[in-house]
């Protein structure tokens, strides 16, 4: 059940994946579940994560999207209202790991992210809400 503040979003196949299909002040929808602040977004599963601004993302802060396997080679970072900068030190140390950031707002994030995982892309999501 969504809000009306809610923006819906189209969904790409079904699969058993973690889709984002909606988002709205303070909150997501991602595969029929609501979640409430900032998340991880998965291909096969959703995480609460403690950020609250784009300059924290950190590899200790994403250790799922690390460690996932199979691993993610893009991770898209929706900030909010409005893209923000990620330090060049934190873009580094995700790139040592093989993830490549992609920094938006948080509503192209959304659809970003439904997109590549539609195309069988290995992504995944950082998202602070609205």
């Amino acid at each position: 059940m969504s809000l009306p503040t809610d923006k819906t979003l189209p969904t790409p196949d079904p699969r058993e994946r973690q889709l984002i299909q909606g988002y709205g002040p303070g909150r997501f929808r991602i595969s029929d579940v609501e979640h409430t602040g900032a998340v991880l977004v998965l291909p096969h599963r959703t995480l609460a994560w403690p950020v609250v601004a784009a300059g924290d993302i950190a590899p200790a802060n994403i250790a799922a999207v690390i460690e996932a396997a199979p691993t993610v080679e893009v991770l898209v970072v929706g900030c909010g209202a409005r893209a923000s900068f990620i330090p060049p030190s934190r873009r580094d140390a995700l790139k040592a790991h093989g993830i490549a950031l992609e920094v938006m707002d948080t509503g192209a994030a959304c659809r970003t992210y439904n997109v590549l995982l539609a195309e069988g892309r290995r992504v995944a999501a950082a998202l602070m809400p609205l």
